[in-house]
């Protein structure tokens, strides 16, 4: 295991991504570690399909990636990785009661204008 410092890691960011190609990197703050850089290139740890569900779902829920990409990252059609993170009580659907009365307002108003 490789330890960098944050400030070796801002000055060049990519040699700390190639030695974690080789081992994990210990990204220390005032001598106490502060992150671990992990390269999933291989798919090594991303074989496992828990693994990838988990990472796909957690990304999900946190806004880093769409329904789409969460999906293709989980291995899964769009409507079976929106069942798993309903039985993970993770919310497909985003925003509020009021935000879906004005969807169908301003689709209602669309249609109405389209004829």
């Amino acid at each position: 295991m490789k330890a960098y410092s944050i400030r070796q890691l801002k000055k060049n960011p990519s040699e700390a991504l190639r030695e974690a190609r080789q081992q994990p990197v210990v990204v220390m703050n005032r001598d106490r570690p502060e992150a671990l850089i992990v390269h999933l290139g291989d798919d090594s740890l991303l074989e496992d399909v828990g693994v990838r569900r988990a990472l796909a779902a957690a990304l999900y829920r946190d806004g880093s990636l769409s329904l789409g990409r969460g999906a293709r990252l989980a291995d899964l059609a769009v409507a079976e990785f929106i069942q798993h993170l309903s039985r993970l009580g993770i919310p497909v659907i985003r925003g509020s009661g009021a935000d879906v009365l004005d969807d169908a307002a301003a689709i209602e108003t669309w249609r109405s204008g389209s004829s």
